[in-house]
């Protein structure tokens, strides 16, 4: 029983406790105060309306998603004294227009660093038109050039990336830059933390960056200035306030590790204890990562150092940080890229896009979140009607279950589409992998949502024709037998509130 009120105790009085109880507080006043000039001033309800549906016209013709647009124009027009506030609090804030405005000029400025090799963009397109097509995509509008000489080394969970990433960690002697989205007191991170803070009294110039929501509950107050005054220099990204605006929506979503120019490691996994399978949370956590060696860590560096200077703008020179070992005769092409929510350019999105149209055989995908847009739904169709082996593997065992339910009305049009949906039995499934024709694989942070595709910073690892690309298809095939397929009878067996809440909540997906 002490133990109890000791945990109540301790959740009541938590930071998150405090901040959520401080937004709901803004919520009622604004609820409070609009209700209060309606009761007065009845006039101003049809004002509300006459400004609700304005908005609504102006949201229908904007370039932007159409789901999007619609889970806005609904409730503008249904409730729209609370919706009309509500678009102006969370859009067109001064700190978005900020932030957007110092990453934007510090991409221009870094640009000519990351000039593409001429002979290595022609050798992709003599290899394979399309993959040279998408190569060019993500070189001019992301800013991220195709790369030989470089390995790549998949693992297929946390538990097989961790030994490897404490022994990498270990052999650093320049510099160690980490950015991630979460990061959890635990085993996992105590050990990542002991040999940071070896590295720091050696001299080692080692960064870090972690998102300010993620990591909020989960690290000690003010986490980031202990590891200063430890000798890490440590950032947080877009530190959670209790303030309603819209750039919260942006958090920092990526997983990056760069050891000394020549190691990089991308992929799904954090660095707490669920994503290594020391704490069960929801089963077994299946989750996947790789490491690169050679030209292509130089993509990650540069990732990092751009987000760096946003949040330090004290100059670096970044020629410093290039690598210095180049694998010999390296197979294959290798794309690190990333995606920002402060650009015009959708690139994740781009690239599953491009590996769904372009699969001739088969295009296998792992996500734990399946909340698609029109144009998605549209590229699967087309796959499987086509004749291509369209399969989707998500969790069995969610974290969130408004996802879970959001992903089921989806299953019903996929699988009448003739696209294979499975669940993974043995828990939750947090990797974010496509792999195509034995050809090609994206391995990366970017899952199938709203928010990854539109709000976060994202990145990955395109790969084309690179040995691992072997290991991540077998690696979807043993996840297979451990999976139920899921029928069109196991949709219909649903019940009715089961449906209507999935069709809702599909509705305002984008908002959530």
């Amino acid at each position: 029983m002490a133990r109890f009120w000791k945990k109540l105790s301790k959740t009541l009085f938590s930071q998150r406790t405090t901040i959520i109880l401080l937004l709901l507080l803004q919520i009622l006043f604004l609820a409070f105060t609009l209700l209060s000039i309606i009761e007065y001033t009845p006039k101003m309800y049809y004002l509300f309306q006459g400004i609700g549906v304005l908005l609504a016209i102006a949201i229908l013709n904007k370039d932007e998603n159409p789901a999007y647009k619609l889970a806005w124009i609904i409730p503008l027009l249904a409730i729209p004294m609370f919706a009309t506030v509500a678009y102006f609090v969370l859009s067109n804030q001064y700190g978005t227009r900020r932030v957007r405005a110092a990453h934007l000029k510090k991409c221009e400025e870094t640009k000519p660093l990351l000039v593409p090799d001429k002979n290595v963009m022609q050798a992709l397109e003599n290899e394979n038109r399309g993959a040279g097509r998408l190569a060019r995509y993500l070189d001019e509008h992301g800013g991220y050039p195709a790369c030989d000489n470089t390995t790549v080394e998949y693992f297929p969970s946390g538990e097989a990336k961790f030994p490897v990433l404490l022994q990498e960690l270990r052999k650093a002697e320049r510099f160690i830059f980490m950015e991630y989205f979460i990061i959890a007191e635990g085993e996992m991170w105590s050990q990542v933390e002991e040999i940071l803070l070896e590295k720091a009294a050696q001299g080692v110039d080692v960064r870090l960056i972690y998102d300010g929501m993620a990591s909020q509950s989960l690290l000690p107050y003010r986490y980031d200035r202990t590891l200063r005054e430890k000798g890490i220099r440590c950032h947080v990204f877009n530190p959670f306030r209790p303030m309603l605006s819209s750039i919260q929506n942006n958090r920092d979503h990526r997983k990056i590790c760069v050891i000394d120019g020549n190691v990089a490691f991308n992929g799904g996994i954090n660095l707490a204890d669920e994503y290594i399978n020391r704490l069960k949370r929801f089963g077994y956590w299946k989750d996947s990562a790789v490491m690169l060696r050679g030209a292509g860590v130089w993509n990650f560096t540069m990732m990092f150092l751009q987000m760096w200077e946003i949040l330090d703008p004290a100059p670096d020179d970044y020629e410093l940080y290039r690598p210095t070992e180049l694998p010999e005769a390296a197979k294959g092409f290798v794309i690190p890229y990333g995606d920002s929510p402060l650009d015009e350019e959708n690139v994740g999105e781009f690239v599953y896009l491009d590996m769904i149209y372009g699969a001739r055989d088969y295009v296998y995908i792992t996500t734990p979140y399946l909340i698609l847009n029109n144009e998605l739904v549209t590229a699967m169709e087309f796959a499987a009607k086509s004749g291509v082996k369209v399969r989707l593997i998500t969790p069995g065992i969610p974290d969130k279950w408004y996802c879970r339910s959001i992903a089921w009305d989806y299953y019903y049009d996929l699988i009448r589409l003739g696209v294979e949906v499975y669940e993974f039995t043995d828990g939750f499934i947090h990797a974010k992998n496509f792999v195509s024709d034995d050809k090609s694989a994206v391995v990366g942070t970017i899952n199938l949502d709203y928010r990854s595709l539109y709000l976060h910073f994202e990145c990955a690892t395109y790969m084309y024709k690179t040995p691992c690309v072997a290991d991540v298809k077998k690696d979807f095939e043993r996840t297979l037998r451990r999976c139920h397929k899921v029928t069109v009878e196991d949709c219909k067996k649903r019940s009715v509130f089961n449906r209507i809440a999935s069709a809702v909540l599909r509705v305002f997906a984008p908002l959530l």
